[in-house]
């Protein structure tokens, strides 16, 4: 199964382990705040596992 990641911005708080796990997915802009490097469909237990390093919860798994 397939999935996309999506980052609830206000929430994100910049911690990095997101995109420190997934750096061919994610990225971070200049103040620290996850990005989404593509809005391709990953695998949807990667995405659980992206989003799980969240500790705001700010990433959302959206199967697909």
């Amino acid at each position: 199964m397939l999935a996309k990641l999506e980052i609830d911005v206000p929430m994100c708080q910049g911690h990095g382990r997101c995109y420190e796990i997934a750096p061919d997915v994610l990225d971070a802009d200049g103040d620290g705040i996850a990005v989404l490097k593509s809005d391709e469909p990953i695998d949807l237990e990667r995405a659980r596992a992206i989003a799980a390093t969240c500790p705001e919860f700010a990433i959302l798994v959206k199967e697909v």
